[in-house]
């Protein structure tokens, strides 16, 4: 089973219409959206996270059930509301504001997991609470307890400067998950401001560390791919985007079925990333993350 810790929350899709911008709630959050996505991709998924007692809490619980999860945990704060991601597109581009003060996704109850379940092949931690103390306290012991268990540890770093004081720090708090997880996705564009390298391979080169499987996402060009010796870029298909909130968590999710389970080897990895590849695709052909 994997297992997908980490923040749901509602994407606001803003539209604008003579002047006006209307948002729409769509069920969202990277590590919710991967776990969807994953278990369509055929694997036996889990999903922890946390809302508040509020309408959006309600409306994400509601919409949560019908993903048809092999296990689904979403605690309810009854302090804290939910919280918010306003989208605005442009073109099928996205642009993120999160509505995100002590909000409830952050303070998940990590007690009742069981890491050392049989079942259990692949730990998936959500980035979003990093930028929170309370939020890395949950990350570390999350991370530890994988680690402990003899578990693998998935971790998409989705860099988001914006939501921490400084460049730096956010540098600084990103590179304590990457250097613990087993296999770590970075897109194109997260890689190179991460690292502040001149050129990908750079990039990848700067990050990268023994048995690492590293992951770089490169949209329409497809994805590349570092284990070791073994490395190499996978094609995609070409799409008109309508959304490309999500294509990541659809890409990780699916790669994540896919090679669960399964040996690291060239074959078995490039067959993953190339059904990675086109559930990204698919997911651009749609307004919002996932569909329920």
């Amino acid at each position: 089973m994997i297992l997908s810790i980490g923040e749901i929350l509602a994407d606001m899709i803003g539209t604008e219409k003579d002047g006006k911008s209307t948002y729409q709630a769509f069920c969202g959050g990277a590590p919710f959206n991967l776990a969807v996505n994953a278990c369509l991709a055929g694997a036996k998924v889990g999903f922890i996270g946390r809302v508040g007692n509020d309408p959006m809490g309600r409306f994400l619980q509601e919409r949560a059930a019908k993903a048809s999860l092999s296990y689904l945990d979403i605690q309810v704060d009854e302090v804290r509301n939910t919280t918010l991601a306003f989208v605005s597109l442009k073109d099928g581009e996205r642009d993120f504001a999160f509505h995100r003060h002590d909000t409830a996704d952050y303070h998940i109850q990590t007690s009742k997991i069981n890491f050392c379940d049989q079942n259990l092949s692949i730990v998936h931690l959500g980035s979003l609470m990093l930028s929170e103390q309370e939020g890395r306290a949950v990350a570390e012991e999350i991370a530890n307890r994988t680690r402990s268990a003899g578990k693998k540890l998935s971790f998409d770093v989705n860099f988001r400067k914006d939501i921490y004081r400084d460049f730096q720090e956010a540098v600084t708090i990103y590179q304590l998950f990457i250097e613990k997880a087993d296999i770590v996705k970075f897109s194109e564009e997260e890689i190179m401001e991460y690292t502040g390298e001149s050129d990908l391979i750079s990039a990848m080169q700067s990050v990268y560390r023994k048995d690492m499987l590293l992951i770089v996402t490169l949209g329409a060009k497809g994805c590349m791919y570092r284990l070791n010796e073994l490395q190499g870029i996978i094609p995609s298909e070409k799409v008109k985007p309508i959304d490309t909130t999500g294509a990541g968590d659809a890409f990780f999710g699916t790669f994540l079925a896919c090679i669960e389970n399964k040996e690291w080897k060239k074959d078995n990895i490039e067959n993953a990333l190339s059904l990675a590849n086109k559930a990204g695709a698919l997911t651009t052909q749609f307004l919002g993350a996932i569909q329920l």
